[in-house]
């Protein structure tokens, strides 16, 4: 095979075109192209009058070796090799089967790893499994019943799984996980396009289908998944991990126990600095998550609404004036902004889409950087700075989420009435003055951003665009340390994906999933 970068077509280019395309660059007759895989696709609009398609394929050619000795072109080089590999390697045998705390994807993709190489894990899940869960969601969206053990947060999938289900990830991934991780998705039914788009995602609609799929793989290849098990305790003897304990009466012995609990499990963090186990405080951001109306970032980012583009994502980010440092997070293209609580009398939101991405706006999180001195180093000042602005958030929209047009928000007034957006919510809002709860480093940083934004995407700092609280749940506040081979200071015992600090999205806690399971075929048998 032959690959072939930067082949440029036409937004209405056909797979005619792509073929001529790709002889061209070749140069070679078409009809000596046998056939052609699509590596990778994103879209080119930096001019917006001619806007293209842009192309990584692999190509299966006659005369391949002749083609290439005559081509000196840099865009075109043979095909590389780029396989994942899972060795097992451990020598160390095990009576009892692996534990996995949390079904996210950091512990579902362990999970599987493991299942498939015969270590019949057992996942516990405290909430539960994605056919209910949904119902406990929708639920509390409509009714205000909050299941704090089942919600958007917590159960089977993670909060990943009600997100807008993205699958891109800045981790450099010379091993291949990150194409082992899609290559999964694809097999329990996820579409074939994200092995090859540039920004890949599934939406929350078809991700829990492909989260039943997985479940019943890992199963079906003697894995164990319990529901309604939450961690509550662990036991330690010798420095080494011995047995948990569920739901606050059951213990189980465990020899490897990996703990994927995601990044809202703020007793279990709790419960684990009761028992010694080192951690230490981390960065995170904060700040409001806001909605326009998605044809006007279609009309900014590509400069005219055409089919054949999706609906226009952006990435903005800023340094303000007081050294923090704005970004655009979790950016949602035609999504919802939803009520993503999981503690009573605490709010906190999040956004999300459908594959289709198919509503009237556009949603993402603006956030500000905290640091660790924000809180001289306190290993909870983080989380318990959390755990505040979600209680004000709750009384200040009186259990509803709270919102406020952006020019109220400069003018520092609660909003009485909205204006030419339309906002698209799960979950109750209510009108609010959100100066009343930012901090004022946030605040400031905020208004700072969003006159830079709007220089950026025109339109962004429409008077009109709608602000909601409050986000916090970009990512863990604590790390649980690890060393090089994925361990704690506590043998047997695992820390994994974005609650232990490892990650920052679907990808990412997959991807550490994965490497926490290499970890441990290392050194173990079962």
């Amino acid at each position: 095979m032959i690959r072939i970068r930067q082949v440029d077509v036409r937004i209405d280019g056909n797979e005619e075109e792509i073929i001529k395309k790709c002889a061209k660059k070749l140069r070679t007759n078409k009809k000596n192209i046998k056939n052609y895989k699509i590596v990778k696709k994103s879209i080119d609009a930096r001019e917006k009058e001619n806007i293209f398609f842009i192309y990584e394929i692999d190509v299966n050619v006659q005369n391949e070796a002749e083609i290439l000795k005559k081509n000196r072109s840099k865009d075109v080089l043979k095909a590389p090799i780029e396989n994942y590999e899972f060795n097992v390697t451990g020598t160390k045998k095990v009576e009892n089967r692996p534990v996995i705390v949390g079904s996210g994807p950091s512990g579902l993709f362990c999970a599987y790893m493991l299942a498939k190489h015969g270590y019949k894990p057992i996942i516990l899940e405290r909430g539960e499994k994605i056919e209910d869960r949904v119902k406990s969601v929708e639920k509390f969206w409509n009714e205000g019943i909050l299941n704090p053990n089942s919600n958007v947060q917590f159960g089977e999938g993670g909060a990943g799984t009600f997100s807008d289900g993205k699958l891109n990830t800045l981790v450099k991934d010379k091993d291949f996980r990150n194409k082992k991780v899609l290559e999964i998705f694809v097999e329990m039914g996820a579409p074939r396009e994200i092995l090859y788009l540039n920004k890949p995602h599934i939406g929350t609609d078809l991700l829990r289908n492909v989260i039943i799929n997985l479940r019943n793989k890992i199963i079906e290849m003697g894995g164990t998944i319990r529901y309604n098990s939450c961690l509550t305790n662990i036991f330690i003897e010798s420095s080494k991990v011995k047995k948990i304990e569920i739901n606050g009466n059951e213990k189980i012995s465990v020899d490897i126990l990996v703990l994927a609990i995601g990044h809202s499990a703020r007793d279990t963090f709790r419960m684990l600095n009761r028992n010694n186990i080192p951690m230490e405080p981390k960065p995170f951001a904060i700040g409001v998550r806001v909605q326009h109306p998605q044809d006007k970032i279609n009309f900014a980012q590509y400069g005219k609404l055409k089919n054949e583009l999706p609906p226009a994502p952006y990435k903005l980010t800023y340094h303000a004036s007081n050294g923090r440092g704005v970004y655009s997070f979790c950016m949602c293209p035609g999504g919802y902004v939803v009520n993503a609580s999981s503690e009573e009398k605490r709010l906190a939101i999040n956004g999300m889409s459908n594959h289709s991405r198919d509503t009237k706006n556009a949603n993402s999180a603006i956030v500000v950087t905290v640091t660790n001195s924000d809180f001289n180093g306190e290993l909870f000042g983080g989380l318990e700075f959390q755990e505040e602005l979600e209680k004000k958030a709750y009384e200040l929209g009186k259990g509803k989420i709270p919102i406020q047009k952006l020019g109220d928000f400069y003018e520092n007034k609660k909003t009485v009435q909205l204006g030419e957006t339309e906002p698209i919510f799960k979950g109750s809002f209510e009108f609010a003055n959100l100066n009343e709860i930012l901090p004022d480093f946030v605040e400031i940083a905020l208004k700072e951003a969003f006159v830079d934004f709007d220089k950026k995407i025109n339109g962004f700092g429409d008077k009109d665009a709608i602000l909601a609280a409050i986000e916090t749940r970009t990512s863990s506040p604590i790390r649980i340390v690890r060393d090089d081979n994925g361990k704690s200071t506590v043998a047997g015992f695992y820390p994994a994906g974005e609650g232990a600090g490892y990650a920052g999205g679907i990808m990412s806690a997959a991807m550490d999933g994965i490497k926490v399971a290499e970890n441990i075929a290392k050194e173990y048998i079962f």
